[in-house]
């Protein structure tokens, strides 16, 4: 298992870098659904506007994630109506429950690795999966993300990992 020392941050609600973080992270997360959105399905495989949340969340500690995780969907639901509105809660339940994971992590571990990258992935899916279930009553929508949404998730947990450890140095 690889282990990588970097330097994590908890930004604070009183500090503007959370803010410019947040932005440029919630900017990645409309960009990228729209590259993935030129494949079919390309949304529902890949999961895309979860992966700057990640990064952001795990970088820059949970409150730059959690304004990532709200204004993503919403920002793309109003610019491009993807997400769908029914949608929009069992995505930010898992946004959310990704934001406070990764900088739960990040902070209690102080490193990034393979394996922490896995483990906030499986909670943000368990947990939000668990929501979505019963927000929907589909065991079949909660499903999805896991039926459909492996590649996604491995590209969270690999790019994710590349991401904060390579681009993200500082």
């Amino acid at each position: 298992m690889q282990v990588a020392s970097i330097k994590l941050y908890s930004l604070n609600y009183n500090d503007s870098k959370t803010y410019i973080a947040a932005a440029l992270f919630v900017v990645g997360n409309i960009l990228l659904p729209q590259l993935c959105h030129l494949v079919p399905q390309g949304g529902m495989i890949m999961l895309p506007i979860y992966f700057f949340t990640l990064v952001g969340a795990y970088k820059y500690g949970w409150k730059v994630g959690l304004l990532t995780a709200l204004l993503s969907p919403l920002c793309n639901h109003l610019l491009f109506g993807m997400p769908a509105a029914a949608m929009l809660m069992p995505i930010w339940v898992k946004s959310t429950v990704l934001a406070i994971t990764a900088g739960y992590v990040a902070s209690r571990y102080g490193k990034v690795s393979l394996a922490l990258m896995a483990a906030v992935v499986a909670v943000y899916q368990l947990l939000g999966g668990a929501f979505e279930w019963a927000w929907t009553g589909s065991l079949a929508a909660a499903l999805q993300d896991l039926r459909l949404g492996l590649p996604g998730m491995l590209t969270q947990v690999v790019g994710g990992y590349l991401f904060i450890k390579y681009i993200l140095k500082r």
